[in-house]
């Protein structure tokens, strides 16, 4: 009945991959590929996360 009051975690997680991707995009231009490695491993499991909350989401 209040599902419009509740937040939506994919828009937030989304706007977070969004940066760390950007980031990543940055540190390999700059050639520091430890970071870019560090930052897209970390936008990965952000990925799977939204993925995984889209998944329950279908189920119910």
């Amino acid at each position: 009945m209040f599902s419009i009051f509740k937040s939506n975690p994919t828009k937030r997680l989304n706007k977070l991959l969004s940066i760390k991707l950007e980031q990543a995009m940055q540190a390999q231009r700059n050639g520091d590929i430890r970071t870019y490695s560090q930052l897209s491993f970390e936008a990965d499991e952000i990925d799977k996360q939204i993925t995984k909350i889209e998944m329950q989401n279908r189920q119910t």
